[in-house]
């Protein structure tokens, strides 16, 4: 048996913060919400995509962010999102170099660390 693939990341965020999680996921990062199954839609959280990309954020009575733990997401234009996110106030800081990649880091409103890459 071997991994094929990748369905998603699932990161965790508080409470009661969805509309919150929208505007970053969707209104920045540009992943689209798409509807959750209804018996997982009643524990809250939301679900977002584009591009064979899925991220599931699930809600935590104890939310502790993951500021290790990350996904890694390769943008097309790292600049012009960098400038975006920062004048959103969503700093974001550089890391060592990678072969083969531009990358920041920037942590979603919940604290959670996000890398985002482009190939050179």
């Amino acid at each position: 048996m071997a991994v094929v693939g990748m369905d998603h990341i699932q990161l965790a965020m508080p409470v009661g913060w969805e509309g919150t999680a929208r505007g970053f996921y969707e209104g920045l990062l540009g992943l689209s919400e798409v509807a959750k199954p209804p018996h997982l839609a009643a524990r809250g959280g939301c679900w977002f995509e584009a591009n064979g990309v899925r991220i599931h954020l699930g809600v935590e009575d104890d939310f502790s962010p993951a500021r290790k733990a990350h996904p890694g997401l390769i943008v097309s234009d790292l600049r012009s999102l960098v400038a975006m996110l920062d004048g959103a106030g969503f700093p974001t800081s550089p890391d060592q170099p990678l072969d083969g990649y531009e990358r920041r880091y920037v942590s979603d409103p919940f604290g959670n660390r996000i890398e985002l890459m482009q190939l050179k």
